[in-house]
């Protein structure tokens, strides 16, 4: 009887492995994340030293939007045997909740323990980018380069990090190199929007162009070209093309400002006073309010502070 019970006590931690690696390969095949989620949670409960049901769970609820449910998951994986990815992993979660530094020292711990994972590396330098660590950043993004130097969007973000740290040649130079690996909408719009930063309107306008040739329906390359436009002194492009971005977002109060102006500079006080108004509906309910700092969050009040405000003083007159 002894030995029987000495049997059934051993064989039974082996029925409960098997019947959890059943379930998890069953949860494998599903594609309903629920059920996958239900699944996973049985194995568990069977063999709480699964890790790979763990990991497929963290996965889960990563997809279905419970961060802090996965970072839970990875940090059992962890805690028992840690790897790069569930470090990489967890990284992606702490992210999702803004929780930055946590990202950045997973990802950090991810690269240490696989220096080949160039996804946790190119993710370490954009999490130091958002960090405001430019000079970090634009290290990591050294490094990715050195195994992948045909990747535009790493040429992007190390542009805009010497762009923050006033290092305008070293950026423009990034742009190009972007542009000349992948000549798209996106690459020339980026290199026309720091053209427009460095007051180049002639060369921003005919990136957009180029950008918009590419990509008719990018709001931003609508009005920054309408932008430009306006500041080259050509206003009835700077109309079609900011009237355009009002197509794609009616509530793009930078653009109504930018009709404002532009009629303003032609002399059309009723139109410049009518785009006046619905920008100040969408930025401030008190419509009354002839303050430059009601606009402070507008790209002129920001960008073309000047210009802006001695034009806008004028236009609250009407």
């Amino acid at each position: 009887m002894k030995k029987l019970l000495f049997l059934f006590i051993v064989i039974l931690p082996f029925l409960s492995f098997g019947q959890a690696n059943k379930l998890y390969r069953k949860a494998l095949r599903t594609v309903d994340l629920d059920e996958k989620i239900k699944l996973l949670n049985e194995a568990i409960k069977l063999d709480g030293n699964h890790l790979d049901a763990y990991f497929l769970r963290a996965l889960t609820k990563n997809d279905v939007g419970d961060y802090s449910g996965a970072i839970l998951d990875y940090s059992k994986i962890i805690l028992n045997k840690p790897d790069a990815d569930s470090y990489f992993n967890r990284g992606n979660s702490r992210f999702s909740l803004k929780d930055l530094v946590g990202a950045k020292n997973d990802y950090e711990k991810a690269y240490e323990l696989d220096s080949g994972f160039i996804d946790a590396l190119y993710s370490l330098a954009c999490v130091k980018y958002d960090l405001e660590d430019y000079r970090g950043a634009i290290e990591n993004f050294n490094s990715v380069l050195k195994i992948a130097p045909n990747f535009p969007n790493v040429y992007m973000l190390r542009a805009s990090c010497y762009k923050e740290l006033d290092l305008p040649k070293k950026a423009l130079a990034d742009y190009s190199l972007a542009i000349y690996i992948s000549p798209n909408a996106n690459t020339y719009y980026n290199r026309g929007v720091f053209y427009m930063d460095i007051n180049y309107y002639a060369k921003a306008n005919r990136d957009l162009s180029r950008s918009l040739r590419l990509n008719n329906n990018n709001t931003f390359a609508h009005f920054y070209r309408g932008a430009s436009f306006l500041l080259l002194g050509k206003y009835e492009n700077a109309i079609e093309d900011f009237s355009n971005a009002l197509k794609l977002d009616s509530l793009d109060f930078d653009a109504y400002l930018g009709l404002a102006l532009t009629y303003y500079k032609m002399n059309n006080f009723p139109k410049a006073k009518e785009n006046l108004d619905r920008a100040k509906q969408i930025i401030n309910t008190d419509n009354s309010s002839t303050s430059p700092e009601v606009y402070e969050n507008t790209y002129w009040y920001q960008n073309q502070y000047y210009f802006f405000v001695n034009n806008i003083a004028e236009m609250e007159k009407i």
